[in-house]
C-alpha cells in the first residue's frame, strides 16, 4: 500500500452568496486577483470564481444571485474548517489593523504566536480569516516548515510550553551549521572582544 503523496493545496474552494461580494472581499480587501470565471461544472445555476492568493495556487468561490450573506459566524462543529490563514508581509502586517479600521471590519487585534503574529477577522459570510506573518526568514535552502520542525525539536529538548523566538534563532542555525561546511576546526560561539 502506498501513500497518495501531497504537494501543496491545490485550492480551496468556498460556497459564497452574490458575485459581487466575493469579489469585493477576496480582491478588494484581501488583494487577490480575480483571474477567471466560469460556471460552476457542477451546478449550473451557480458561477465558479477563482482567485490567486499571492502564490499562484488558488482561491475559488461558487456564487450563486440568489443567496445573500448571512451575517453568523460558519460553523465550527467537528469537520468544519475554523478558519483559513494568509500569509502577509510584515510590513503589510504592520498596516493590518488601521486597514481594517477604515473599513470598519470588527478584528481581533494583534495576536502573538510566538513564531508568527496574527490578526482575525469574519468574511461578509461569517468564516474567519487570519493574516499571519512570521518573525523570521528561513535561511537559503530551507523551508518555514523546515525552520519550524527545527524549533519544535529544540522547544521539546528543553521542556518549554510553545515555540519562541529563540527556539527559531537556534533552529536557524542548527539548520546553517548542518548544511554549509565550513574550513573552522571550531564552529563553538566565541567572543572576540
Amino acid at each position: 500500500m502506498q501513500k497518495l503523496q501531497s504537494q501543496g493545496v491545490h485550492h480551496i474552494t468556498l460556497v459564497g452568496a452574490g458575485r459581487q461580494t466575493s469579489i469585493d472581499f477576496w480582491e478588494g480587501v484581501l488583494g487577490m486577483p480575480f483571474i477567471f470565471e466560469q460556471p460552476n461544472l457542477d451546478k449550473a445555476s451557480e458561477s465558479h470564481l477563482y482567485f490567486d492568493p499571492g502564490d499562484g495556487r488558488l482561491i475559488t468561490v461558487f456564487t450563486d444571485e440568489s443567496r445573500t450573506p448571512v451575517k453568523r459566524r460558519t460553523p465550527t462543529d467537528t469537520g468544519c474548517v475554523h478558519h483559513i490563514a494568509f500569509a502577509v508581509s510584515r510590513v503589510t502586517f504592520l498596516q493590518a489593523v488601521a486597514r481594517l479600521d477604515e473599513r470598519a471590519i470588527k478584528h481581533s487585534g494583534v495576536k502573538d504566536r510566538g513564531f508568527m503574529d496574527s490578526i482575525y477577522f469574519e468574511d461578509p459570510l461569517g468564516l474567519l480569516i487570519e493574516l499571519a506573518s512570521y518573525r523570521f526568514e528561513p535561511p537559503a535552502g530551507f523551508t518555514h516548515a523546515d525552520v519550524l520542525m527545527q524549533a519544535h525539536k529544540i522547544r521539546l529538548a528543553r521542556g518549554d510550553y510553545n515555540i519562541a523566538e529563540v527556539h527559531l534563532a537556534d533552529a536557524i542555525q542548527a539548520l546553517v551549521e548542518r548544511s554549509r561546511a565550513t574550513l573552522s576546526e571550531d564552529r563553538a560561539p566565541k567572543n572576540p572582544y
